[in-house]
């Protein structure tokens, strides 16, 4: 029983290697191995060599420093974080609130054996993002160092304490995210806001990594007496990976104590939470007069909802939304060292820098192309927007005003701090909101048009017409040829001579022509299109 439901959980986890949800059947032979080649590539092959990097960086000078446990503690930590962040997510939605709960509930499968089939299940993820980071640690300690049978012992055991450890962790946390979902009315916004926290941190450390790994081998013994004094236990567990008896001891009746209490923990609150159906706001029923809407603002109203009732819509089509903002507050922030910057490398030719801050603000509402994906968001619902009383103009029309609202005000927003960090003349101030507005523009039909011609409706992920499908990769590579182009034109084709002024009213009005162009087949086979689907 608990071999059959184990491999139930792994098959749904690892269900698109083996199904094209796209097509709506079982993916070849081939397409199978390749998609499993590319996730070992990508694991073993480039997560676990920036792995193996920091090892080879780290290693050695701890260990002729007298300092090989502080070596393990921070690589334990490293695949403790890896691992939890791996594994977190995966126990909130499949031991907490798995879809199938009702289902599997209702069988003869004893509670136990269900709920030690989803622990293994989070165990093995756990396991499989620690160890491409733990396994490269412990590699290169013994190929650097020694491979004697303490560190063997010590190490091996280090591994398995590391992977109980962060079970035990994911199991806390993984409640801890349960019982906050069941309470959340919104939880779109939540899971964006974490997401972009945990990308806002991982871009922070990543760039500040070398300057800390310098920092760390300058001063390491300073940091080590620290980590004595204040951090005993992470000491101990440090000492483990070098085959300390007394710490291998400890570390493991602590780390198998606190699994024990989790197990229990969650034995006595597993049916509670996996047969919650969430928080229920009692609404009193109040009569009042409902106000008309018009069909445009109602159009327009249910593709914001859409949009934002989706944390993965929102995270990969609206970023620009977020970016835009920031990025003029950067501009703000640390314009003067931009332009000296830019004035030093472009400098010689009048116009280049005022040309990239255009285009830095044009790649950033590039990655704004929410009208690709929001004709085939309709899915098997697509039948009611066929059926309403409008025209299919009114339809793509609701989907071009969210995008035009969504990258706009923000690229205006953005606009506005160029004059406080560059002194712009009035002709030049028109003529670049002029090229941005109409880039907005261009965008906004252009990714419409797309989501029209690779239009999908037979799909059972959202992720698939919003991150797999040709159309999303096509809107996000516009807009970086957009960019090129206006640079590359400028600077390489002759377009300078016509002056910063001239070139970017040229650029803008070819734009705006491409946009009449797109909007006129939008209005004519756009819409016969949408209509036929």
């Amino acid at each position: 029983m608990l071999k059959l439901l184990l491999k139930k959980q792994l098959t749904e986890i690892f269900r698109n290697y083996f199904y094209d949800p796209k097509k709506n059947r079982v993916r070849s032979r081939a397409g199978t191995i390749g998609y499993i080649l590319l996730f070992v590539i990508l694991m073993v092959g480039i997560l676990g060599g920036m792995f193996t990097a920091l090892c080879l960086t780290l290693c050695a000078p701890l260990s002729a420093a007298g300092m090989d446990w502080l070596y393990f503690a921070l690589m334990g930590l490293l695949a403790i974080l890896l691992g939890t962040f791996g594994s977190v997510f995966n126990t909130f939605s499949s031991l907490y609130l798995a879809r199938d709960n009702d289902l599997m509930l209702s069988l003869p499968v004893p509670v136990n054996a269900l709920m030690a089939s989803r622990l293994l299940t989070v165990y093995l993820m756990g396991v499989m993002y620690s160890i491409v980071v733990i396994l490269p640690a412990v590699v290169v300690y013994w190929i650097t160092v020694a491979a004697s049978a303490g560190a063997i012992f010590g190490c091996l055991l280090l591994m398995l304490l590391i992977s109980v450890f962060i079970l035990t962790l994911s199991c806390a946390l993984g409640w801890v995210v349960a019982k906050i979902s069941l309470k959340l009315k919104n939880k779109s916004f939540i899971t964006v806001i974490a997401s972009l926290a945990f990308f806002g941190g991982y871009y922070f450390f990543y760039f500040k990594a070398q300057a800390l790994i310098r920092d760390l081998l300058a001063n390491a013994a300073g940091y080590a007496a620290k980590i004595k004094g204040t951090a005993y236990p992470l000491y101990l567990f440090g000492k483990v990976g070098i085959g300390d008896g007394a710490a291998m001891l400890i570390v493991s009746a602590v780390v198998f104590a606190l699994f024990a209490v989790v197990w229990v923990l969650i034995s006595r609150s597993f049916l509670k939470i996996a047969t919650s159906s969430g928080k229920t706001e009692k609404r009193v029923y109040k009569e009042k007069t409902t106000k008309p809407k018009s069909i445009s603002g109602a159009l327009l109203r249910k593709e914001f909802r859409r949009f934002l009732s989706s944390p993965v819509y929102m995270l990969n089509c609206g970023l620009g939304t977020l970016l835009l903002p920031i990025a003029g507050a950067a501009l703000v922030w640390k314009g003067g060292t931009i332009i000296s910057v830019l004035n030093g490398v472009f400098g010689a030719r009048a116009g280049c820098t005022p040309l990239i801050l255009c285009a830095i603000i044009c790649v950033l509402a590039s990655m704004n192309d929410m009208a690709t994906p929001s004709v085939s968001l309709e899915g098997k619902t697509f039948w009611l927007a066929q059926s309403l009383p409008v025209t299919p103009w009114q339809v793509l029309r609701a989907k071009l005003t969210m995008q035009l609202l969504l990258t706009g005000a923000p690229v205006l927003i953005c606009f506005v701090c160029l004059p406080l960090i560059y002194p712009y003349t009035t002709p030049e101030m028109l003529v670049t909101v002029f090229v941005l507005l109409s880039y907005v523009l261009f965008s906004a039909l252009f990714d419409l048009f797309l989501g029209l011609k690779t239009a999908n409706l037979t799909w059972t992920n959202e992720t698939t017409p919003i991150k797999q499908s040709v159309g999303a990769v096509f809107a996000m590579l516009s807009g970086f040829a957009y960019t090129i182009l206006l640079c590359v034109g400028f600077m390489l084709l002759g377009g300078w001579k016509l002056g910063f002024t001239g070139y970017m009213a040229l650029f803008g009005g070819v734009t705006l022509a491409l946009c009449a162009l797109l909007r006129l087949w939008l209005r004519k086979k756009g819409c016969n299109r949408f209509a036929s689907l």
